[in-house]
């Protein structure tokens, strides 16, 4: 009867590993292995370092996007608070090869050529409406972070007219 018993235990197979896409692509590939040159392994090996990193790349997107979706759906209402902020304040750099501008608590850096055309463009005699326009667009184009950074969405904004005050009360053409 023992004999019966460790008959039936055997009878009980476990299941049979499912080969997968996977399995028989390495299968294929250690089998290719012997057949390549040194110059070809050196290929799939590099080859597989990029694919690892790509993967990683790509896991890091997905986290990224996930946590984005996490965050906006946690917020019932964007906060999107409008910068009212001025330029208050213009010193110049340290080392002497710009200048520095200070919007509400943050300085922003600029170079001699840069601020030397903005003095240009802000004592040139034209009409306020003109300055402020040749102004936003000279900013939209060389130094657009500077609109970002200070929220200025035209040359309306009158946080563009406290930049025109400070380098006005600040520089004078030679």
């Amino acid at each position: 009867m023992a004999k019966a018993g460790a008959a039936k235990a055997k009878a009980v197979k476990k299941p049979a590993k499912k080969i997968t896409d996977k399995d028989s692509l390495a299968k294929e590939l250690r089998s290719l292995i012997p057949k390549l040159d040194e110059e070809g392994l050196v290929f799939l090996v590099k080859q597989a370092h990029v694919h690892l990193y790509n993967m990683q790349v790509d896991a890091l997107n997905k986290n990224t996007i996930r946590d984005e979706r996490r965050r906006s759906e946690k917020e019932d209402k964007p906060k999107k608070t409008a910068n009212t902020g001025r330029f208050t304040d213009i010193e110049m750099s340290d080392s002497g090869s710009g200048y520095h501008i200070l919007f509400g608590s943050e300085w922003i850096a600029f170079t001699k050529g840069e601020i030397n055309t903005m003095v240009k463009i802000v004592l040139s005699g034209e009409s306020d409406l003109d300055i402020r326009g040749r102004l936003y667009n000279w900013l939209s184009r060389e130094r657009n972070d500077i609109l970002y950074s200070a929220s200025i969405p035209d040359k309306f904004d009158k946080k563009l007219n406290s930049l025109i005050t400070l380098i006005n009360g600040n520089f004078k053409l030679r």
